[in-house]
């Protein structure tokens, strides 16, 4: 299909247009006069053009889930009841088992469950990587996957390590173009001071993004205060790891000079909430300040085994109802911006052209079923998306100019979900965890 008809949505803020989409971009946006199409799209409305009646739907851009480990999904629900550091302990051990195809069905049964929510991109930092880029490009969703530096002090791990994201670099750049490539530091913790400084030079020779956790439990910070006299912020920035091009996951326990830190050189910061909760990790992430140092705030879900799901607009209301409680503010995080760091924020933070319904923009949207007792009234359509709705009220996702979902029906889920069962059930038995 070489052109798309969205006919007569609705975008927030009111109004009713025709979204023309050719090839995977936003070709025109014009106000919609009933049967009548403008001019301008009569001209290309033939058999290359397929329309979607949308008298039901709101558009909205698709959800950008900055930090994930998408193949996690084939251990949702282990280790529940621990704390960080001994949840990863634990976490590990279950990893060792991993092989490529469990990484290639959980890959896939992340993806699924990111388009039924609505979600046109992810940030992840996981393992084998080729099989998740497999997944992700047969997929059709945008990605952009990390190699994970996580060596643990150990040299010759270090060097080896140094070794594999060299080649996967180089390997990287035959993908297709929605799937980008960057490096990542697991921690400040997990990785010795020789790789942070070797990845700060590799990233910034070859222009690549760098994923990071960052300041996530108190612990971490303490302990990183007390091994090196500084914060673990300070930690990065001395190896100058901290720039535009830094995606800092969690940045829940920040001083003052942290967060200056990290607005003035312009880094990304990532709010986990639902992790954050679920590992008893924190509350009380310091969005006002962290926006008002310039630094880009973006919405994620972490992995599933501590978030227990990859949905983005559940992400964003628990967000928001802890935000405006711990601070005693229904200000302190309007819904607006909420939205925007949700979608435009982590475009941005990609240096991808979305997360935004405007002509010229990627074709990356997704068409919201109003028809539903939580629109009704319409009064304020983000209010009801994020706090009335659930996200079955995602009827149809289109990234990259193409269709992934309508009717909330995906090509292969089936085979998906089984094939993903399976898989996590033979991890499980390899680990010990189950018979």
């Amino acid at each position: 299909m070489d052109a798309i008809l969205l006919k007569g949505v609705r975008l927030a803020g009111g109004g009713k247009y025709d979204i023309r989409i050719e090839g995977n971009k936003i070709a025109s946006i014009n106000k919609y006069d009933g049967d009548k199409a403008p001019e301008t799209q009569k001209a290309g409305s033939g058999a290359d053009c397929r329309t979607i009646d949308c008298k039901n739907f709101y558009a909205v851009p698709g959800l950008f889930n900055m930090h994930t480990h998408s193949a996690m999904t084939l251990v949702r629900g282990v280790a529940k009841g621990e704390r960080l550091h001994s949840w990863l302990d634990q976490i590990w051990q279950i990893e060792s088992y991993l092989d490529d195809e469990a990484i290639y069905w959980g890959t896939k049964l992340a993806v699924l469950e990111m388009i039924k929510t609505g979600t046109t991109c992810f940030a992840d930092m996981y393992w084998r990587i080729p099989q998740a880029m497999r997944a992700v490009d047969e997929m059709g969703l945008r990605a952009n996957l990390s190699y994970v530096l996580l060596d643990g002090g150990d040299p010759e791990k270090a060097r080896l390590q140094r070794k594999e994201c060299e080649a996967m670099e180089k390997e990287a750049r035959g993908w297709p173009s929605r799937v980008g490539f960057s490096l990542a530091i697991h921690a400040d913790y997990t990785v010795c001071d020789e790789n942070m400084e070797w990845a700060a030079g590799f990233a910034r020779e070859h222009g690549l993004k760098i994923q990071a956790h960052l300041s996530e439990t108190e612990k971490e910070m303490r302990d990183t205060i007390a091994r090196y006299g500084f914060s673990p912020v300070a930690h990065f920035d001395k190896y100058g790891l901290i720039n535009k091009d830094f995606i800092a996951a969690h940045g829940l326990w920040l001083s003052d000079t942290d967060i200056e830190t990290l607005g003035s050189r312009g880094a990304t910061v990532v709010h986990n909430i639902n992790s954050n909760l679920m590992l008893s990790s924190g509350y009380k992430f310091k969005y006002k300040e962290l926006r008002d140092a310039g630094a880009t705030v973006c919405i994620g879900t972490d992995g599933t085994a501590s978030s227990d799901n990859l949905d983005i607009r559940e992400s964003m209301k628990t967000t928001l109802l802890l935000q405006w409680a711990w601070r005693r503010d229904p200000a302190a995080f309007p819904i607006c911006e909420l939205f925007k760091a949700a979608t435009l924020n982590g475009a941005r933070a990609l240096g991808i052209d979305s997360g935004r319904i405007e002509e010229g923009a990627l074709a990356d949207i997704a068409l919201i079923d109003v028809r539903r007792p939580a629109f009704v009234p319409d009064y304020d359509f983000l209010s009801n998306y994020v706090l009335a709705a659930d996200s079955s009220c995602v009827d149809t996702l289109i990234c990259d100019g193409r269709i992934l979902m309508e009717g909330r029906k995906v090509q292969g889920e089936d085979e998906i979900l089984d094939k993903a069962q399976e898989n996590a059930f033979r991890l499980m038995r390899k680990a010990g965890i189950c018979k």
